[in-house]
């Protein structure tokens, strides 16, 4: 047993994370107390507090698994007395001003907006939320713009052949010109991300191959094939816009 903890130990000091961890952890800028929603194992906080990213950390979950883990996780790096673990339905259990940055990863986005909207009281009471839902971003862009934040930053990595944004707000009020700017990310498309270019590319020939097999199916007759084909060559369009865009 002792072996295995100082293992734990060893591998855990050097606090490597994953590129898609590494990203979030890049974006939390407050320096204080982070409140790690959906922690896991918690090797994000460890990161942050271990590299004096942040001052501590409160590593909440949901389920009673993943906090043993993660408990295991920070003893074996002698970080008790800084991260905290904390069973939690999303962030019920965090009092208003307790925390200074709200960290969410590994979610959909429709979670991540239910998350923060039955605990909107804690979340604007915090510095800065950075978030990184795995489907639906354009809902999260939409929330924040509704409820009060301005998203400051944005960056997008490739891990193990799939995508992944991460958003950083702050409060204050922002709202984008058109759609395009909430499903794909106006920071993004600005900064020319390439990242984010080849996951257009990607999606544009994913959408003319659909287009292609529609129209080969004589879908002419067919009310709803039309309309979803047009809908499609919109998508399909702005997408090649957009790629041409980010080239410029």
């Amino acid at each position: 047993m002792q072996a295995g903890a100082a293992s734990l130990r060893t591998i855990l000091s050097k606090l490597k994370l994953s590129e898609r961890l590494y990203c979030i952890a890049s974006n939390v800028k407050s320096g204080g107390i982070v409140a790690d929603i959906g922690c896991d194992h918690a090797f994000t906080s460890i990161y942050l507090v271990g590299k004096k990213l942040a001052k501590g950390a409160v590593a909440m979950d949901i389920n009673e698994e993943p906090l043993k883990r993660a408990k295991e996780h920070i003893s074996g790096c002698g970080m008790d007395g800084r991260i905290v673990t904390r069973l939690s339905d999303g962030a019920k259990e965090l009092g208003r001003g307790e925390a200074d940055t709200i960290l969410i990863s590994g979610m959909g986005g429709a979670l991540v907006v239910k998350i923060l909207s039955e605990s909107i009281d804690i979340i604007k009471g915090t510095k800065e939320l950075v978030l990184s839902p795995q489907s639906e971003i354009y809902l999260v862009r939409h929330f924040l713009h509704d409820n009060g934040f301005k998203i400051v930053n944005e960056d997008m990595v490739k891990e193990q052949g799939k995508f992944y944004v991460v958003i950083r707000a702050v409060p204050g009020i922002q709202h984008f010109a058109d759609k395009t700017g909430y499903i794909y990310g106006e920071f993004l498309i600005n900064n020319k991300n390439q990242v984010l270019k080849e996951y257009l590319v990607k999606e544009h020939k994913r959408t003319g191959a659909v287009l292609r097999k529609l129209s080969g199916e004589n879908s002419s007759k067919n009310t709803a094939a039309v309309l979803r084909s047009a809908v499609l060559k919109e998508e399909h369009d702005t997408i090649e816009k957009l790629i041409k865009k980010i080239s410029l």
